[in-house]
């Protein structure tokens, strides 16, 4: 199983990191030895009876750790499809994945925080039918490098990805999906399927998984093919009070290392961690923890 983490990009506690701070983290989870980092892609948060926050724009970060790094995988946990042309998707991945020497997961979402659409004026109706058109050209172009697809809201008439993904196939794509239509998509074009957020293995696990096999009976698909990914909040020694029990997994590296072995059991391919406090030294204590799981 591979772990991963996700990087410090937004507003956490009142601080906003810097470039300097989400190349530090980039840095201390390759260093340490875990396997791949993840961006978040959003435009701003706005929730009731909280400032907004802010956050990076997670292809531009992406690009730039592309060079920053070496080693570590590189992926995004999801791009929101609403928010570029799903064209211009493919071509920036392929673009990134070369930088990166073929380190790129293309993650893909449909998008659901409403407040950041309508103040960067991004259309929010619609959102599993123009997800599908966007993974309809998204992902045909970076396979075959053409497309010829005429939409309700997104088109690409004779569309050629030149220069192509240098990867034949381009870099792998996975879908974060929820609800049976969202999962038939994953089934139809994924590599890999994440489902998120969770502390230990339990019902809602096993249900998604449930719900994965049987889009892929529909779809004529094995689901083995798929890679199973689940995100992870992991919360060093203190609980976070502001987060229910089950949804984090909290301890030292002794006990999240126990954790991630409960998700090794149940069949995940990779983990990918959202830490409690995103720091080098928390990105180094996971690193550790994720050391005693491959040990064993």
């Amino acid at each position: 199983m591979r772990i991963g983490a996700m990087l410090p990009l937004s507003e956490q506690s009142g601080w906003m990191p810097a470039w300097s701070d989400i190349r530090a983290f980039a840095a201390a989870a390759e260093e340490g030895g875990l396997d791949s980092i993840w961006v978040y892609d959003h435009l701003l948060f706005r929730f009731p009876d909280e400032p907004p926050g802010g956050i990076h724009e997670a292809w531009t970060v992406l690009s730039a750790l592309a060079v920053a790094t070496r080693r570590i995988e590189l992926g995004a946990l999801v791009m929101c499809s609403s928010f570029r042309n799903p064209g211009l998707m493919a071509k920036m991945a392929v673009a990134a994945d070369e930088i990166s020497g073929g380190r790129l997961t293309l993650g893909l979402g449909a998008g659901w925080h409403e407040p950041e659409y309508r103040a960067f004026g991004v259309d929010f109706d619609h959102l599993a039918t123009r997800f599908e058109e966007s993974l309809s050209i998204t992902v045909p172009l970076l396979r075959q490098g053409h497309v010829d697809v005429e939409g309700r809201f997104v088109s690409a008439r004779d569309a050629l990805l030149l220069p192509p993904a240098t990867r034949p196939g381009g870099p792998p794509i996975l879908i974060a999906a929820k609800g049976p239509r969202l999962l038939r998509l994953t089934a139809r074009y994924a590599d890999a399927y994440n489902t998120a957020w969770y502390g230990r293995p339990d019902e809602r696990l096993a249900r998604m998984r449930a719900g994965l096999d049987e889009a892929c009976s529909e779809e004529g698909r094995d689901p083995s093919s798929i890679a199973f990914t689940v995100g992870v909040t992991v919360t060093f020694d203190d609980p976070d009070p502001e987060l229910a029990p089950e949804r984090q997994l909290v301890g030292d590296e002794m006990a999240v290392a126990d954790g991630l072995r409960a998700f090794r059991d149940a069949g995940v391919d990779h983990v990918i961690c959202a830490l409690g406090v995103r720091s080098p030294e928390a990105a180094a204590r996971l690193a550790s923890a994720a050391a005693r799981v491959q040990e064993g």
